[in-house]
């Protein structure tokens, strides 16, 4: 069964790059602008291999998105990787402090971003 993956990034740029990266790698990708509408997919479906979660965005950053996920039982186990573009190592305990399981920095290195989401599915 291939891996589900949700990207969750309120720029569609960076969407349309990670799909077109992670399809060809052979994973199922679904994705979102809005940490609202990532809580809605998730809760509809649970079986995301992992969520890889911009915290930087409008309205309810990717900080609170990780807080909301891992307080609601349904979905609290789902792996998620901190996507950001604060790369100092300061940002990356942040991360993981609020729940994310994982950290990559923008702009995103392919690799390290395969080697984060296998480590984690």
């Amino acid at each position: 069964m291939k891996k589900k993956i949700l990207i969750v990034d309120d720029d569609p740029r960076n969407i349309f790059a990670l799909k077109l990266t992670l399809k060809a790698r052979g994973y199922a990708i679904e994705s979102c602008t809005m940490a609202q509408e990532a809580f809605e997919i998730l809760n509809s479906d649970p079986q995301f291999s992992v969520v890889l979660m911009d915290m930087m965005m409008p309205g309810i950053d990717g900080y609170e998105a990780c807080r909301i996920i891992r307080n609601t039982p349904e979905i609290k186990d789902i792996p998620i990787v901190a996507v950001t573009a604060q790369a100092m190592p300061e940002d990356r305990q942040k991360c993981i402090d609020v729940g994310a399981n994982d950290y990559v920095s923008k702009p995103i290195d392919v690799d390290i971003l395969i080697k984060a989401i296998e480590k984690l599915t």
